[in-house]
């Protein structure tokens, strides 16, 4: 469901009962005041109609008529020196007839007639409170009527009655019918009890207006409450159709929304991520194009390689099956070009893991002693190749760090590659493990080759830079070897720095901490 019709319907939903409840409320309030009026009324006129009730109680009964000495609902006693009232008793409009008095003063058929002085005349009969009359019947202690009109007693009513002076018949919404049934202080005789019916009149005890324009208050309310969601619900289309645009074009675009409410911070949020977006995508797009630029020269790479391993393997067929002698030459070089495109698969595997940032490493106690021994002697045979002096330096004590031994092995594997691939004949490598004050270690790779220019230095470490001098000796090189090292000794917390050795060449040093047993 969309937000506005949502809003409406969440509206009604707490308009509705407020408004139930509120009429509810008013439609008991009137009926609690209607027999709160009647009891009163009843309380204060009987007593001046006992005689007569008691005189005629198959007659007495019908519509009630205040006593001239009990205005207001309250007994007030005659004037003083007044003599007691004269004339029929104020009841009247009975379905049987007149009573027997002939008809009240001021109904058709009756003659006036004189009041005692001081007495005000009889006027036509008023209300409780300016109210519709009700009707009232006389019950004896038994709660039988002996007036043949009189209506039956509920069973509600005769059990409430025991126990309390006065009984009414609960209120019901939607009924404005109103009984009370009050017993009299005599509690005997044809009149004990009286039964006084009314209606709830929509002045007697009402806590709203008398007519419906309370209504009017409400539907503003109402009316108001869906004017105010009215600009927020436009606010959030405007919003929801920039967010759609701005997808549509990758994010490029700025969303604006005015305002500074919840609404304007969705759109900063917005906009915040966006940015993040863009960013994220630049970055996907940057390494979508380094892998594909990557593997474009990759494959370039390890052609090279692969077709002079063929080339070297053929001659190597072609003298075996003359019969002729094997050149160590020629399978010195074919070895170099396997072992070079070995290291190239695995400095791609290498680089790959470096680029998974979510590629958990598979941490273990790693010896560093029998590692660099695995370097040196996979490398001896490429640096008698190349008539370079490969030698090593391990402590009698091994030193053992925590890390992942495949990855740190192609580190210090790819750093002493370089230093005999780009060295020059006659040329020295050493490979030095030693340990280090505050329980560390180091690891130093030195050569005495050409060197690295101290301006190229810092850039040895991007992922495919490489020096002029590299270039120069060994041109189908990819720069991925001091680019895996220094991944790989970041990835462990180790440091890795590049200075020139103290022979001319190029000096690596890795250093961390050992491991705790």
């Amino acid at each position: 469901m969309k937000l506005r019709p949502r809003l409406v319907v969440a509206t009604v939903a707490g308009t509705l009962p407020v408004a139930l409840l509120l009429l509810w409320f008013n439609a008991s309030t009137q009926h609690h005041a209607a027999e709160r009026i009647l009891t009163e009324f009843v309380y204060a006129h009987m007593p001046y109609e006992r005689q007569s009730c008691e005189e005629s109680p198959a007659t007495f009964g019908g519509r009630l008529r205040p006593h001239p000495f009990a205005r207001g609902g309250l007994p007030h006693g005659p004037p003083p020196g007044a003599p007691p009232p004269l004339g029929p008793p104020p009841w009247g409009d009975l379905p049987g007839g007149p009573p027997p008095h002939g008809p009240p003063e001021g109904l058709p058929g009756g003659e006036p007639h004189a009041s005692p002085p001081g007495v005000p005349p009889h006027g036509p009969p008023p209300a409780p409170g300016g109210h519709e009359p009700a009707t009232v019947f006389a019950y004896d202690e038994t709660l039988q009527s002996q007036n043949p009109n009189a209506p039956a007693l509920s069973s509600p009513l005769r059990d409430a009655i025991r126990d309390h002076d006065v009984a009414v018949v609960p209120f019901t919404l939607g009924s404005r019918s109103v009984e009370v049934l009050v017993r009299l202080p005599w509690r005997t005789g044809p009149c004990a009890f009286v039964l006084a019916h009314g209606s709830t009149d929509p002045e007697w005890g009402t806590i709203l207006p008398e007519s419906r324009f309370w209504l009017l208050p409400t539907l503003t309310v109402f009316a108001a409450m869906l004017l105010a969601v009215g600009p927020v619900v436009q606010r959030i289309q405007k919003l929801t159709e920039a967010v759609r645009r701005t997808a549509s074009n990758a994010y490029a675009s700025v969303i604006v929304v005015d305002g500074h409410d919840e609404v304007g911070e969705l759109a900063q949020a917005f906009n915040a991520a966006g940015r993040e977006i863009r960013s994220q995508i630049a970055e996907q797009e940057r390494r979508e194009q380094a892998l594909r630029d990557f593997l474009a020269n990759t494959t370039h790479d390890v052609m090279i390689p692969l077709t002079v391993l063929h080339g070297h393997l053929t001659t190597l067929r072609e003298r075996a099956a003359a019969g002729q002698p094997v050149d160590l030459r020629v399978l010195g070089s074919a070895m170099d070009e396997a072992h070079y495109t070995a290291s190239m698969v695995h400095n791609l595997a290498a680089a790959a893991r470096l680029d998974a940032a979510e590629s958990p490493l598979h941490r273990s106690v790693v010896d560093l002693n029998a590692l660099v021994g695995r370097v040196l002697g996979r490398h001896r045979p490429i640096a008698r190749e190349r008539e370079v002096a490969l030698d090593g330096a391990v402590p009698a004590e091994p030193i053992r760090v925590w890390a992942d031994v495949t990855l740190l092995e192609q580190a210090v594997s790819n750093i002493t590659y370089n230093a005999v691939r780009y060295n020059r004949a006659g040329g020295h490598v050493a490979v030095i493990l030693e340990p280090a004050p505050a329980n560390g270690f180091s690891l130093r790779v030195i050569d005495d080759g050409p060197g690295i220019p101290a301006d190229e230095l810092s850039k040895l470490a991007e992922r495919g830079f490489r020096g002029n001098e590299a270039r120069t000796r060994a041109p189908d090189g990819q720069g991925l070897g001091l680019h895996i090292a220094y991944g790989a000794a970041e990835l462990h917390g180790f440091r890795l720095t590049l200075r020139r050795s103290g022979y001319g060449g190029l000096e690596v040093l890795l250093e961390g901490k050992q491991h705790q047993s």
